[in-house]
């Protein structure tokens, strides 16, 4: 998709702020500073639509973002901050939840590492919870910029080990400053975006 088009649609703090389910929706989960917002923004060619923020556990709602008026990305709020407090985070939870499971028009979840490390707990127990739900998890390897180009298929398979991968999920390695995988993100989405308007089932 040639991206043009691409605006904040509305800040949600609870699910009656959701919009209305008119187009198909892509999530973006993962734990804090994973590099949600940079995905995001490199996806749409914008600088600074989604916010980037240097503190860990700012996002604290639901953000729902269209792209030409055709598709929505969701950002989740990031998960496993020890700082914020076990309500604000049992609250989160609920919210995200509530989303993840009666949100008619979500199509796909991309669930986003950190290529440079281990597969964190908290990860596991997110692709766990997605891949219950979900035919497919799309997983985002990012930061794969910090690696030598070398390495990346030896941390693309720890990971994959690591979540216990279903061989209908996906793993892509992404880079924010290299635009690495970018190519390869949009050519899910635009598939989804055609599915959808093609009167396909979600």
């Amino acid at each position: 998709m040639n991206v043009t088009k691409a605006e904040l649609i509305i800040t949600a703090g609870n699910k009656n702020q959701f919009p209305e389910m008119t187009m198909p929706e892509v999530a973006f989960a993962g734990k804090s500073n994973v590099g949600k917002s940079s995905l995001i923004n490199c996806l749409v060619n914008r600088k600074a639509l989604a916010r980037t923020s240097s503190q860990p556990g700012k996002t604290q709602t639901i953000n729902f973002y269209g792209v030409q008026d055709r598709l929505r990305f969701v950002d989740l709020p990031g998960y496993g901050y020890a700082k914020v407090s076990k309500t604000e985070r049992e609250k989160w939870g609920k919210l995200i939840e509530g989303y993840l499971t009666h949100r008619e028009t979500l199509n796909d979840v991309i669930l986003l590492i950190d290529i440079r490390h281990e597969v964190g707990s908290n990860d596991k127990m997110m692709y766990d919870w997605v891949a219950h739900y979900y035919n497919r998890v799309i997983v985002v390897a990012t930061k794969a910029d910090k690696i030598n180009r070398s390495q990346i298929q030896k941390h693309v398979a720890m990971i994959k080990k690591g979540l216990n991968l279903r061989p209908q999920d996906m793993i892509i390695p992404f880079s924010a400053v290299t635009k690495q995988g970018k190519e390869e993100i949009w050519s899910v989405l635009d598939k989804v975006v055609e599915d959808f308007e093609q009167g396909e089932e979600i």
